[in-house]
């Protein structure tokens, strides 16, 4: 009888754990959701006055947003189209110094901003090391909104592609090769759609890290309404003047139009994951 006391009693001490372990696991779920939208919530709930709405569709509102759709557009097409065949070399090329240029594009992560805005300013302005030899400059200029832009976010596309085209066996790509189609086609039929959805989940985080960067665009481009003030800069610009109202609606623009671009996102991805399968 001692003996499946015991037993019982050892049996029982797993599942108390489990029950222990599960409802820690869901208070945390709770506080970290109850965190991130509560801040939310509060932004919503104070546009409800009409001040706010009318700060909404302000000139330097609609510029702003203009702005930036156009900006993180560019920058995003430039980073996929680089991106992606670098990634796709780091993930399954062997070369020299691969380690070095890995940790490199890992570096923007750590890079503080305003330092990433004087580095690009050091390098591309009148007197950098780009600029100063060419003649060239590219400060104050919506060039440089996108060059920073591409700056602090190309590492996200690229950290996630090289994982999901590490991901991708290699006998779907020598089948199709066997089957008559070149690298690029196998590349294309086989490799890129089997990481869709790794492509997709970087090239959205990329977009949000463009569309709120704020430190290194205004060092590096300045402040300048329809041409470098992107929507973080504008919020910025709107508290300064004391205009509250404003920075609140147009952070509520900018939360409802990366909301909808996100749930286009997972919707994507969904379908991506679906047809995968």
């Amino acid at each position: 009888m001692k003996k499946n006391k015991r037993k019982s009693l050892f049996r029982r001490v797993p599942r108390d754990r489990d029950g222990l372990a599960s409802g820690l696991a869901v208070t945390a779920l709770a506080l970290l959701a109850g965190f991130i939208s509560l801040p939310l919530i509060g932004l919503v709930l104070w546009t409800v006055d009409e001040s706010s709405w009318r700060a909404i569709t302000s000139p330097e509102a609609r510029d702003a947003l203009l702005l930036s759709i156009k900006t993180t557009s560019i920058a995003m097409t430039l980073i996929i189209a680089i991106g992606t065949p670098a990634a796709y070399l780091l993930a399954r090329a062997s070369f020299p110094g691969k380690r070095i240029l890995d940790s490199l594009i890992d570096l923007p992560a750590v890079l503080p901003p305003s330092a990433a805005g004087i580095a690009l300013l050091l390098t591309f302005g009148r007197m950098g090391l780009i600029g100063k030899p060419l003649g060239l400059s590219v400060t104050f200029t919506t060039v440089a909104v996108i060059m920073a832009q591409v700056f602090v976010s190309a590492h996200f596309y690229v950290r996630q592609a090289a994982v999901g085209f590490s991901q991708v066996g290699r006998e779907p790509e020598e089948a199709a090769l066997v089957d008559g189609a070149g690298l690029f086609g196998a590349f294309a039929r086989v490799t890129l759609p089997l990481s869709f959805p790794a492509l997709l989940a970087g090239a959205v985080t990329a977009w949000a890290r463009a569309l709120g960067e704020f430190g290194a665009t205004i060092i590096f481009a300045g402040s300048l309404q329809g041409t470098t003030e992107t929507i973080p800069l504008a919020i910025y610009n709107t508290l300064q003047k004391g205009n509250f109202d404003a920075a609140v609606a147009l952070s509520v623009l900018v939360l409802g139009f990366a909301f909808v671009v996100m749930l286009v996102a997972r919707f994507l991805t969904r379908r991506a994951v679906e047809f995968k399968e």
